[in-house]
């Protein structure tokens, strides 16, 4: 399993969710309450929005959760404040690492992200000194079973796509951020069902990591997954299977 395989992530997601429901659909309100609050309550109106509650649904998050978390963005519940931060470092083996954080207290998320680091055998870097590894794509992934590759690299391209690969039983889709709108409709229009579409920061190149610090890694990950602040986390590691399987 890659650490970058946006489909394997996409997998261990989704049979995470019954072990941790409650933390996942907390992470996900965050996200719609920022996005409403910074561009507004109608998704119509804002995009970043509207991909924040489709992401929300993907992973069955109530309805009454969703709209709770906007009516908190629009005041009609009582107010939060979360800021927005993205934390880098290095990973065991060298591995780069991205986390994408929504906290209501810098200091103390800095500090519980600088410790999963360090339990790991990593350390937390300053700004921009793995970022510049990483490009913002908006990203699809489609089952195989589910569409023919010629058809699919047809309309993705046509709808401004830039890449289409295959990984394991599924297809992914990478296109620039300001053609995601555009590619999302016409997979809408054609009818084509993914099991994930978001941006996300995706690794120009890849680490080959031996089992021990593919094991690192792994509970880096846990670590990370189990904060409550940390949004998403974005690596490009290669971690072998002997890793997983232990």
């Amino acid at each position: 399993m890659a650490g970058h395989s946006h489909a394997a992530n996409v997998a261990a997601r989704k049979n995470a969710v019954d072990a941790k429901r409650g933390k996942l659909f907390s992470k996900l309100c965050r996200a719609i309450y920022v996005a409403a609050r910074n561009g507004g309550p109608a998704p119509a109106m804002n995009l970043r929005l509207r991909y924040a509650i489709d992401k929300a649904k993907s992973f069955s998050c109530p309805k009454d959760n969703i709209e709770r978390s906007i009516k908190k963005a629009t005041g009609e519940l009582g107010a939060e404040t979360f800021e927005e931060v993205i934390y880098e470092g290095y990973g065991p083996g060298g591995v780069a690492v991205l986390c994408e954080i929504l906290t209501d207290n810098r200091n103390r998320t800095a500090g519980e992200v600088r410790r999963a680091f360090d339990i790991c055998g990593g350390n937390l870097g300053s700004t921009g000194c793995v970022s510049y590894l990483f490009d913002y794509k908006g990203v699809f992934v489609i089952e195989v079973a589910k569409i023919e590759e010629d058809r699919l690299m047809e309309i993705a391209l046509e709808a401004g796509a830039d890449d289409l690969k295959r990984d394991g039983d599924y297809f992914v889709v990478t296109c620039d951020p300001k053609a995601f709108d555009d590619v999302q409709k016409a997979f809408e229009e054609h009818q084509i069902p993914t099991e994930s579409a978001e941006t996300s920061y995706v690794p120009q190149t890849t680490v080959d990591l031996d089992v021990e610090n593919g094991k690192k890694m792994l509970k880096l990950r846990d670590l990370l997954d189990d904060n409550d602040d940390v949004q998403n986390v974005y690596s490009n590691e290669n971690i072998p299977e002997e890793a997983m399987a232990s």
